[in-house]
């Protein structure tokens, strides 16, 4: 009783301090993370008497402090003589460009910064100290200190237009959403085959023809045979539109990247300007997903055309960066090209790359005529990296680190962690999207400066930038579906420091922040109740474990067919095939998120020894190399979730060891066969048995080619052995060879297609 009277005591006495009723926020959970923060005694009332002073420069950002709390508060400022002070003030000792001071009294509230970006992002930590509504209440924040300034100094969100449009509305609610998170960076993809959103007055069929398709794919690209729509889409931004959307990106310091695709994703251009391709033929503007062999040919008309739009791109985007592409150019056409060829041994290219090459240093030497400097995406380096080219490294990190050892600026956006367009949580009822697979907890453990790079290389990493490809995406709140709260999750990689780094109290502040998107209408995804499971091996013991993004409610489960009302303590034994079931039951057993469900398959396979003689790739190995015999299969349309194992265009060698002599009648496995994705199902594989006799058994199988999403593989050994019954095997090697080449003619021609393998099935 003692400590509820105290509590008592401090609400009277905190009411008659103040003079009125307050409301305050329970918890204090900045996001991003501040660098320093120190909570004290006491509390600001937020109330009319409060003055707002402002040095000159930081007026803009005064005012949206002001605006913010008048509309959202219903707060009408009239203060008097003997008033409270919200006071910005600029200080030239904050090194940080984007640093800031945050200091709370109980009749002031100073904030201290550099220039207007600090100041800006001082404004963005006070506003997450307030609650979310004031239900008539005046506001009271806590008396703090605050001092923060961000890791990066490039901090982006990507969003693509190209494959489908969004309104001005709905771009201008983006770059707040973003800018809340203090990100500083919108990168606007703005051309691509399936259309052309950016109006060019020189060239108005781009706004004719190249900003409309005649249909669009329904469904996934590996859904065979594909089907379309037959509805025409499409839409283009004015430059007045992209006028007023820079405008209103610069009150909240996000500056915008412009990106317009270069030489290959272009159909769309070309659609409407045929001489640019390499035919001269007609084109229609794409109307399903994947990299098509149309790209601009490298001719004087084409840079004409090129340059006449980037003279009207850069007098609408202020910002210092224009980003060209570079991406996915297929080299077919240019092959073929008679121009193309001359203009090789002309230069003394070595051959298509270094045209590609060519192509982008003499863009680029133009836009830096113009007071710019380009961005590209990794494929710039292939052939040799433009002379002050920034590399956007999005195929893994490697292009990063190629690019700072040779001293250029990089930013980090490697498909692992940071693209949004991937699946983000096991259930089966999640949107449909591209594939892979990336959960919150990786987006949060994601390190943007490679492990490869110096202390001095790593000075060229700018940051990194979360992506957001629209294939799937149809609706603006499918956007926010997809990018939320992942884009939350990235905020604090790219801000907080990583010793001031916690997942766990992330997700806390996490719960809090999320009634905030629930405030401003963000369609997220909420998976903070959702249920994980992992099968350990405890020498020889398997069981069962179970785990929630959040812990703040148990867990129930069931291993038969009733309703999950078993309370979860510890692991569940694993001594035969079940099925578990689990979900998180608030204290009125209502369920809080989805029912969790596992198959597992308790096979001959699971509880061995296993190695394989490459790793797999970092973004496809979520698993483990034990993913391979933990007796759950992967999902039938997600080849990224962490059951399969992804290989870049190797071949792999499986090797399985048994504790003891085991007998062994058949092996299946299977493989995902996205050829849209570059992804293949070999053409054979090899197995190899050590018998407890001594003997090796030997077998090559071929693999049928097939259209199928996925291939099966299953061996009888007994059709190859029928002499020999019972066979026992101290060990089982697999063989897989890669694909080889993806063929003309097929997304990816002439690069190493990936492989993708599924659980070992041992019986």
């Amino acid at each position: 009783m003692k400590h509820s009277n105290y509590l008592l005591f401090l609400i009277i006495s905190l009411f008659f301090s103040c003079k009125q009723e307050t409301i305050q926020l329970k918890e204090i959970g900045i996001i991003p993370k501040p660098l320093f923060q120190e909570i004290n005694k006491g509390v600001f009332v937020l109330d009319e008497n409060i003055r707002f002073i402002s040095d000159t420069e930081l007026n803009q950002v005064s005012n949206y402090l002001k605006l913010y709390i008048e509309e959202n508060y219903q707060v009408s400022f009239t203060p008097q003589k003997e008033s409270k002070k919200i006071v910005f003030t600029s200080n030239d000792s904050i090194s940080n460009e984007e640093g800031y001071e945050l200091k709370i009294g109980e009749n002031s509230i100073l904030i201290a910064s550099k220039n207007s970006k600090g100041a800006f992002y001082a404004v963005q930590s006070l506003l997450q100290l307030m609650p979310i509504k004031s239900n008539g209440l005046a506001i009271a924040i806590p008396c703090l200190e605050l001092q923060d300034e961000p890791q990066f100094k490039y901090r982006g969100m990507h969003l693509d237009v190209g494959r489908h449009f969004f309104s001005v509305d709905f771009i201008k609610k983006y770059i707040d959403l973003i800018a809340r998170l203090k990100m500083n960076t919108f990168h606007w993809h703005l051309t691509e085959d399936q259309g052309w959103r950016i109006e060019i007055k020189k060239y108005p069929k781009l706004q004719e023809i190249a900003a409309f398709r005649n249909e669009t794919l329904v469904g996934h690209y590996n859904d065979q045979p594909h089907k379309f729509d037959g509805k025409k889409y499409g839409g283009f931004y004015t430059q007045e539109q992209i006028k007023e959307v820079v405008a209103y990106a610069n009150t909240r310091q996000v500056t915008i990247i412009p990106e317009i695709e270069m030489p290959g994703h272009s159909q769309a251009a070309i659609a409407a300007y045929p001489s640019l391709g390499c035919t001269g033929e007609q084109v229609e503007v794409a109307t399903k997903w994947g990299v098509f062999d149309e790209v601009y040919c490298p001719k004087e008309s084409t840079f004409k055309f090129l340059e006449d739009v980037i003279d009207e791109v850069v007098a609408l985007f202020p910002g210092k960066y224009i980003h060209i592409g570079g991406d996915e150019a297929p080299k077919t056409n240019w092959k073929k090209c008679a121009h193309c060829q001359k203009l090789i041994k002309e230069k003394g290219l070595k051959n298509e790359h270094g045209l590609q090459s060519y192509f982008i240093a003499r863009m680029e030497k133009y836009i830096n005529t113009k007071g710019k400097q380009i961005i590209g995406w990794d494929e710039i380096l292939e052939g040799g990296l433009a002379p002050n080219a920034t590399v956007m490294s999005w195929r893994g990190t490697s292009g990063a680190v190629e690019a700072a050892k040779e001293g250029h600026d990089v930013i980090l956006t490697p498909g692992s962690h940071c693209y949004f367009d991937h699946y983000q949580a096991d259930n089966e009822n999640e949107p449909l999207a591209i594939g892979g697979f990336l959960p919150l907890e990786k987006v949060y453990h994601f390190n943007p400066i490679p492990e490869e790079l110096t202390d001095k290389e790593a000075t060229y990493v700018l940051g990194a930038q979360g992506n957001v490809w629209t294939e799937y995406m149809q609706t603006e709140k499918q956007v926010e579906y997809m990018a939320f709260p992942r884009v939350v999750a990235l905020s604090e990689v790219v801000w907080s420091s990583p010793e001031n780094k916690n997942y766990t109290d992330f997700i806390n502040r996490l719960e809090q922040y999320q009634k905030r998107l629930d405030q401003l209408d963000v369609n997220y995804a909420n998976h903070m109740y959702s249920v994980k499971g992992e099968l350990k091996n405890t020498e020889g013991n398997l069981t069962y474990q179970l785990n929630a993004t959040s812990s703040s409610y148990p867990i129930y489960y069931a291993t038969d067919e009733s309703a999950p009302s078993k309370l979860y303590v510890n692991p569940i034994p694993v001594d035969s095939s079940i099925i578990i079931k689990a979900v998180i039951l608030d204290s009125n057993a209502i369920a809080l998120g989805a029912i969790f469900q596992q198959k597992i398959n308790l096979h001959k396979g699971v509880g061995a020894k296993i190695l394989i003689d490459k790793k797999p790739h970092p973004a496809y190995n979520a698993g483990g190399k034990n993913a391979l015999i933990n007796g759950i299969s992967g999902n039938n349309k997600r080849y990224g979730d962490k059951e399969w194992l992804g290989f870049s265009g190797e071949d792999i060698e499986i090797t399985i060891k048994f504790d003891n002599p085991t007998n062994i009648n058949t092996i299946a496995t299977r493989f995902f066969n996205a050829n849209g994705q570059w992804i293949y199902s070999p053409k054979e594989i090899n197995l190899q048995l050590k018998l407890e006799d001594g003997r090796a058994i030997l077998i090559r199988k071929k693999i049928e080619n097939t259209k199928s999403l996925l291939v099966d593989f299953n061996l009888n050994i007994s059709q190859f052995y029928p002499e020999d019954k019972n066979l026992k095997a101290t060990e089982l090697k697999i063989i897989i060879p890669s694909y080889g080449i993806i063929p003309e003619g097929k997304q990816g021609a002439g690069h190493k297609p990936w492989t993708f393998i599924d659980e070992i099935i041992i019986e």
